[in-house]
């Protein structure tokens, strides 16, 4: 029966979808972490009858044909870009963005890769770097008898001095945007890889049109609502449900005829 493989199509869907939500809400206090959202389609078709033939050779044609659907696929994991709540953390070294844009890190090899979680530290060299030790870029480093560290909404980063009257400009920040962020390469650990479904980075300073704005002294929270990823839970749940119904109900007319057949 066709019924078993496109129940089967359906449980494995919604075991998948099932997936996506329980990463969702592992990740609900991670920085900076986006929500995906499974999305489907339908599998190929069977045709029985074709519509808009003529029928037997006589001049009128067949309105609607016979097609029978084979069941479901997942077609993509879809990364949605909503912009997370703001959390106060008074450290001098936590950067959000507020708005379009990617911080940029080197990686392994001096790989440019990119991550919204902006919990930064000073490492034994002053360099600013990720909670994984990779230096932000454009590279900042903090003199040792710096007093306090400030950073504007533009990206400049400043420092007090010790014996100094005045602060001493430190770096300017870059962020990038891509055209579609949600084709970007997800690595782990928050950070980013550029792909040629995301297309070419463009580098600019923040608060410029079409750039968030940087501010210091909070994080990004993750985007994922419990509320919504629970109401999506059940309805996961009881979709898997559904179609292991229709296995059932298959198996059991199965049943029937093969005892019809003796």
């Amino acid at each position: 029966m066709r019924a078993l493989a496109i129940a089967a199509t359906g449980m494995s869907a919604q075991q998948q979808n099932i997936e996506v939500i329980a990463h969702n809400i592992a990740n609900i206090n991670t920085t900076g972490f986006k929500r995906a959202r499974a999305e489907f389609t339908d599998l190929l078709y069977q045709t029985e009858r074709i519509q808009g033939v003529s029928n037997r050779g006589r001049d009128a044609t067949v309105p609607q044909g016979a097609q029978f659907g084979l069941g479901v696929r997942t077609a993509a994991v879809r990364s949605l870009q909503q912009q997370g709540a703001m959390s106060n953390t008074g450290n001098a070294y936590d950067l959000s963005l507020n708005g379009h844009g990617w911080f940029q890190i080197l990686g392994p090899d001096n790989e440019t890769l990119y991550t919204r979680a902006g919990s930064f530290s000073a490492n034994a060299n002053g360099q600013l770097v990720t909670v994984d030790g990779y230096q932000l870029s454009p590279t900042v480093t903090v003199p040792n008898n710096t007093l306090s560290v400030s950073v504007s909404q533009t990206g400049i980063v400043s420092a007090m001095i010790a014996g100094q009257t005045q602060p001493q400009q430190l770096g300017q920040l870059t962020i990038a945007t891509f055209p579609n962020d949600a084709g970007m390469d997800a690595l782990g650990g928050n950070l980013f890889r550029q792909t040629f479904a995301s297309g070419q980075p463009i580098v600019g300073v923040p608060g410029d049109p079409g750039f968030g704005v940087v501010n210091q002294g909070y994080l990004e929270s993750s985007n994922v609502d419990p509320v919504k990823e629970l109401v999506s839970l059940i309805a996961a749940q009881r979709a898997f449900e559904l179609n292991s119904k229709v296995i059932q109900a298959a198996d059991e007319m199965a049943g029937t005829i093969s005892k019809g057949i003796r």
